[in-house]
């Protein structure tokens, strides 16, 4: 990684089992309760600067990268595991860090990572927080606050689903701002709510961590499937987009584990990519006209994903587990950069309840 990292804040690349993973810790804070941050889709650990160099004293703070992100090895994503060859990688560093009793804090994508290992072990952590998180139906193709599959084939999810001129220039490695499907400009229009800028070497080193992201059938955004299903394409079994595919992510089963963590949801409000009406969500775009043929929404609804993560945490809530949801206002899908301080006052408040 080329990222410029923040004063204080410290690169380390460590070797696991499974395989080598790059972190970003804060100097000087080698104790303390940790607490584990994972990264969403196109982006890396370095994402987490603002909040990590906030955080209390009291804490540990330690930012990953997954697999075919920033500095960690880049290897294949079996998507018919869902997100487990990620959960699993986080829960080998932790092994190998000697770090229980975490604290897990996963964005986007990588709040299903954290939502993985709680379901795969949840004694032990100490909590978890989701920021604007991907649905536990996972991303497109669902309909209802039940996640019920819009169709069999999860039409309209998948690795088919990322708009293509986007990933060649990811693949690319485009700097520019040209078009709006320039990775910069997505991330300026679409990672953070308009018209919020960084200051002009974060956005730099934004860009730099975008740009890691390791592209191919395997990797991001993954391979596709024909389908008779509107809008033609369903999900593969490999590669990023597809571990989020309805057909592979299943992580509804949460109000069924022991012990149950406190699960806390802190999101923006404007978020354009993580919504009830995401300009992400084909099925959405479709309704808008910008995806030709739609068949209207009995056939391909809207995803429903505040709703559905809603509903999921409500069944956690009434089985016994402790649920909360904090909305930071005038921020987008990025509210740990976009409002640190709020983030952090958020998030701290409710690291210390039990």
């Amino acid at each position: 990684m080329t990222s410029t990292l923040m004063p204080g804040v410290v690169q380390t690349r460590h070797s696991t089992p499974r395989l080598t993973v790059n972190t970003l810790t804060v100097e000087g804070r080698d104790d303390g309760e940790p607490v584990v941050f994972v990264h969403g889709n196109v982006s890396s650990g370095v994402f987490w600067q603002r909040a990590m160099v906030r955080l209390p004293d009291r804490f540990r703070p330690v930012a990953v990268d997954l697999r075919g992100f920033g500095g960690t090895d880049t290897l294949p994503v079996d998507a018919t595991r869902g997100v487990r060859d990620y959960a699993d990688d986080v829960a080998g560093l932790l092994d190998t860090l000697g770090l229980d009793g975490a604290h897990l804090v996963g964005w986007s994508m990588g709040a299903a990572v954290v939502l993985q290992q709680l379901l795969d072990a949840p004694a032990r952590y100490r909590s978890v927080t989701l920021v604007n998180p991907v649905s536990p139906y996972g991303f497109g193709a669902t309909r209802g606050a039940d996640g019920a599959l819009a169709d069999a084939s999860a039409a309209g999810s998948g690795g088919g689903a990322a708009n293509p001129d986007f990933v060649a220039r990811l693949r690319d490695g485009d700097r520019g701002d040209d078009a709006p499907t320039s990775p910069r400009q997505v991330m300026l229009a679409a990672y953070f709510k308009p018209p919020f800028v960084p200051p002009a070497d974060e956005v730099e080193a934004y860009l730099d961590s975008m740009l890691t992201t390791a592209v191919g059938d395997d990797h991001y955004p993954g391979d596709s499937v024909a389908t008779s299903a509107w809008p033609g394409l369903g999900p593969g079994t490999r590669g990023v987009l597809n571990t989020m595919a309805p057909t592979h992510l299943h992580l509804d089963g949460l109000d069924a584990i022991d012990p149950k963590p406190p699960i806390r949801w802190i999101r923006g409000s404007d978020d354009v990519i993580v919504s009830d009406t995401s300009l992400f969500d084909l099925a959405y775009l479709g309704s808008l006209g910008v995806v030709p043929g739609w068949p209207g929404a009995d056939v391909a609804p809207p995803q429903p994903m505040l709703a559905q993560t809603r509903a999921v945490l409500e069944k956690y809530r009434a089985a016994g587990g402790v649920t909360g949801e904090t909305v930071i206002d005038d921020a987008g899908h990025s509210p740990h950069v976009e409002k640190p301080d709020e983030f952090v006052a958020a998030l701290v408040s409710r690291l210390d309840e039990r």
